[in-house]
């Protein structure tokens, strides 16, 4: 009896889908991970607390946070002569490193997307690498590690919105600009004012609560220089 074709299994690879990076721009995964998580909050205001609200009224939607992606991906390189897993974890590594300057002198991280054949559990994602940990566990005799277990954490960096219409839910003529891991209102003030003061203006304008508590994945509207400082 003829046997059934072997088909091979799709590879899960990581991509670099925006920002420069000077060596790799995608690394395939030898053996694909045996899991990985998604996650996602979101605020919202519990209207009961306030003053004068009667009791069962309903939370109202203040943000949805970015998703999550995390994942542990194997690294081995046993059965392979002179084989070395060091530039693979070397590049998730070097992932995490900002982007040359723009030229309004803001550093950002290079965005990735994680791809597994056709499956849709992550489409769309693009994100920076929050973490990168690496654990090396088996090693040639001159030390060269050829066997690597890594843990990664993904931030997802939602993108803008493209319509324009007035009549589109969105404000036409503005600058839209998304806030990165470390940044803060007054860091924003600076790269596109060149007036960190102008972080009251950004504030007010995006109907900011708390200026110090202000996620990365957040779309601030920024208001044209005359308008902002007018509300600095």
């Amino acid at each position: 009896m003829a046997s059934l074709p072997v088909l091979s299994m799709e590879k899960a690879r990581l991509v670099v889908a925006a920002g420069y990076n000077p060596d790799r721009k995608e690394l395939e995964f030898k053996y694909n991970p045996e899991q990985f998580s998604l996650s996602r909050s979101a605020d919202w205001s519990d209207q009961a607390s306030h003053p004068g609200q009667k009791a069962g009224a309903r939370p109202t939607h203040q943000r949805t946070n970015p998703t999550t992606v995390t994942m542990e991906i194997f690294f081995d390189a046993f059965g392979e002569l002179l084989g070395d897993v060091t530039d693979d974890v070397q590049t998730l590594l070097d992932w995490t490193r900002p982007c040359p300057p723009a030229k309004n002198g803001v550093m950002s991280p290079p965005l990735l997307e994680f791809h597994w054949g056709s499956s849709n559990a992550a489409q769309g994602i693009q994100g920076y690498l929050q973490t990168v940990s690496a654990n090396y566990t088996l090693f040639r005799r001159d030390g060269t590690p050829i066997r690597a277990t890594c843990n990664l954490t993904l931030i997802e960096v939602p993108q803008p919105e493209t319509k324009t219409n007035p009549t589109s839910g969105s404000r036409a003529g503005f600058q839209a600009h998304l806030v990165i891991e470390g940044e803060t209102l007054h860091s924003v003030a600076w790269a596109e004012y060149q007036r960190p003061d102008f972080w009251r203006a950004i504030a007010a304008f995006n109907e900011i609560d708390d200026p110090l508590r202000v996620p990365a994945g957040t779309r601030l509207l920024l208001p044209p220089y005359r308008d902002a400082a007018k509300l600095a």
